[in-house]
């Protein structure tokens, strides 16, 4: 058996020559699947700074609007 016909090298070749949804998709979605890639390759190169950025900004709300409702609370407002 050659390292070619070996279970991973097959799997490997597979993935390779898939190809993505777009092949199934009706014409008429297509520009909103394009969209969709878009929004994809953002996640794929910008995920992990995105989503930091986002849960601070979360962060910062919720710990806000607590303040908030404590000053309320305690009627120093």
């Amino acid at each position: 058996m050659s390292d070619d016909d070996s279970p991973e090298a097959v799997a490997e070749q597979s993935a390779q020559q898939a190809g993505g949804l777009d092949e199934i998709i009706p014409e008429p979605l297509l520009p909103v699947w394009n969209q969709v890639e878009k929004v994809q390759a953002f996640r794929r190169t910008h995920g992990s700074k995105y989503v930091g950025a986002l849960e601070l900004l979360t962060a910062l709300a919720l710990t806000g609007g607590y303040v908030w409702w404590l000053l309320i609370y305690l009627e120093l407002l």
